[in-house]
């Protein structure tokens, strides 16, 4: 008689827990998924299989130490007579992956729409300050005609005749594990459990029909390019009218023609001529506030900064605004007339600036202070 207890490597005194560790431990490491398509590991797998079907059954147990065999021709049942599909899936998949199968129901027919993505251009000013817009989308809608039932009117779905309205169906195959039953959407209603006899011909079944929507959005103050502004619900409506996508405004900010942004600063070059730097002046500028009078003291020097507070882009997270930085840009004149150039030549005499060569080696030029950096003094 075989020896059930050897081939699962227990003890004949082993408990029902150990029996059922044992076996679950072997069918893993032998199972044709597993082990691959081996003849001896097929034949060990049947062997182990039949051992569990024998001590995993209290009275075939008894029968068995008492010295009868269950799974001979002559004995309780054959192979497999009390080993079904369960116990596999079980054995792989635990048994809240059996539960859950159980209780699989039908699928719905509404699903919730897809997301959509939108640019968004907009001006510097319109970034500064904010602004309202309204924004034109094609996009799906309920079905005006069904209210998103998919059904023409006056119908309604009818219950699937091939799987109950269960939304699957059970199919029964033989292995040499005996036969198996395995669960599956049913072909006829898609998984539904439900079928639409006679569709809507506005939507033709969907529950939805493509159309053209405006959004109105309030773009706050602050938004730079590549910020995203999130319109929950304001996207397609899902299948069967479903619930609605969300809508993403994706910022894209023009370039300015005279302010150039950093954060919420904004910068700006005015070019003034030489003599209005060395004079002073006060010059206006064209700001997103409206005109602004630049004051340039005397002896303005080139590249010199002049800050504006609060003329810059309003703080997307927070109160208040960025500054605006006139960059001061001295022009020096290339052509000069003869009663020009005479002019800054007396200029020059009278402050002492006829030979800059001179004048830059006593003041200790740029070159006599490189060296002496260098020099460590």
């Amino acid at each position: 008689m075989t020896d059930y207890y050897a081939i699962l490597g227990v003890q004949r005194d082993a408990t029902p827990e150990q029996i059922k560790k044992a076996y679950r431990k072997l069918a893993r490491e032998l199972h044709p998924d597993v082990a691959g398509a081996d003849a001896g590991s097929e034949e060990r797998f049947k062997d182990v299989s039949r051992a569990y079907d024998v001590l995993g059954n209290p009275d075939k147990r008894r029968a068995y130490d008492m010295g009868a065999d269950p799974a001979s021709p002559g004995g309780m049942g054959g192979a497999g007579a009390g080993f079904g599909f369960q116990d596999i899936f079980e054995t792989f998949f635990g048994a809240a992956a059996g539960a859950s199968q159980a209780a699989r129901g039908p699928v719905p027919r509404a699903r919730r729409g897809q997301d959509a993505l939108v640019r968004l251009d907009i001006d510097l000013a319109e970034a500064a300050f904010g602004v309202h817009r309204e924004i034109p989308v094609d996009t799906a809608v309920v079905c005006p005609t069904c209210s998103g039932t998919c059904c023409r009117p006056g119908t309604s779905p009818r219950t699937c005749e091939v799987c109950g309205g269960r939304g699957s169906v059970q199919r029964v195959a033989r292995s040499f594990l005996g036969q198996v039953m395995t669960t599956q959407p049913c072909a006829a209603c898609q998984g539904f459990g439900s079928v639409i006899a006679e569709p809507c011909t506005d939507c033709s079944g969907e529950g939805r029909v493509r159309s053209r929507r405006t959004l109105s959005v309030d773009v706050p103050a602050g938004v730079d390019t590549g910020t995203r502004i999130k319109l929950t619900g304001q996207g397609e409506v899902g299948p069967a009218g479903g619930p609605a996508g969300d809508v993403y405004l994706e910022v894209r900010e023009r370039r300015h023609e005279t302010f150039v942004r950093e954060g919420d600063d904004l910068h700006a070059t005015l070019a003034v001529p030489m003599t209005a730097a060395a004079l002073g002046t006060v010059v206006q500028l064209e700001t997103l506030d409206g005109p602004r009078d630049v004051d340039l003291r005397p002896g303005t020097q080139p590249a010199q900064v002049v800050t504006l507070k609060g003329l810059g882009v309003g703080h997307l997270h927070g109160q208040g605004r960025g500054d605006l930085h006139v960059h001061v840009d001295v022009q020096v004149p290339t052509a000069l007339d003869d009663e020009q150039a005479d002019l800054l030549r007396r200029l020059a005499s009278l402050r002492g600036e006829e030979r800059p060569d001179a004048r830059l080696a006593a003041h200790g030029g740029v070159f006599s202070k490189l060296r002496d950096r260098l020099a460590g003094r």
